[in-house]
Order: structure tokens, then C-alpha cells, then sequence
């Protein structure tokens, strides 16, 4: 399984990013090879409108099948769940914590 997180830093100890569609970077963690891949949101970041849409659409790019976030608006949500793409909101700590705590549910 693949697991994005939105991340302020390159790092798994990084401090989530609280907002999905301006996050500064996803982290995403592969659960069979222990890895963690960083995906660059810049292009997103700075955009006027529809970031939430065009982030979503990244994430599903990477393999991901769950988000992990602070907050999720509702076009990003219903982009994300088209693509297969499980949302847990309310997230908060580093990315790994927040890794940790949905593998331990």
C-alpha cells in the first residue's frame, strides 16, 4: 500500500501540512518496501484556483490509495475518491506519526 501525506518538509519527521491542495510536498510511504518518496506540489502551490483538483490528480499519479491531511476541500475530496483515493482528514503531528496512527488503526 502507498500512502500520501501532505508534508512542510522532504523528511518523514517533517510537520504535516495542515491545507492538501497548497501543501508544500506529499510524502508518500510504500508499506511493503518501507520507502518513502517525496512529490513536489509547487506547481500547485501558487495556483489561482483549482489546486485541490490538480493535487488530487498527482497523488493518484503516485500509487497512493490513501491520503493522509489536515483538511480537504470538497472538490479535491470528490477527486480523490474518484481516483480510488481513501481521505483521512484531521491529521496532524509529523508524517510519520501520521503514518504510524492509520497503521495502527
Amino acid at each position: 500500500m502507498r500512502i500520501a501525506v501532505t508534508a512542510t518538509g522532504r523528511d518523514p519527521g517533517s510537520l504535516m501540512d495542515a491545507r492538501f491542495g497548497r501543501a508544500a510536498l506529499f510524502l508518500v510511504y510504500d508499506t511493503e518496501t518501507n520507502a518513502w518518496d517525496v512529490l513536489d506540489n509547487a506547481d500547485n502551490r501558487d495556483a489561482a484556483h483549482g489546486a485541490g483538483i490538480v493535487a488530487a490528480e498527482t497523488v493518484a499519479r503516485s500509487g497512493a490509495t490513501v491520503l493522509l491531511t489536515g483538511q480537504c476541500g470538497p472538490k479535491a475530496m470528490d477527486a480523490l475518491q474518484r481516483a480510488g483515493v481513501r481521505v483521512v482528514a484531521g491529521e496532524e503531528g509529523t508524517a510519520e506519526q501520521a503514518v504510524q496512527r492509520f497503521l495502527a488503526a
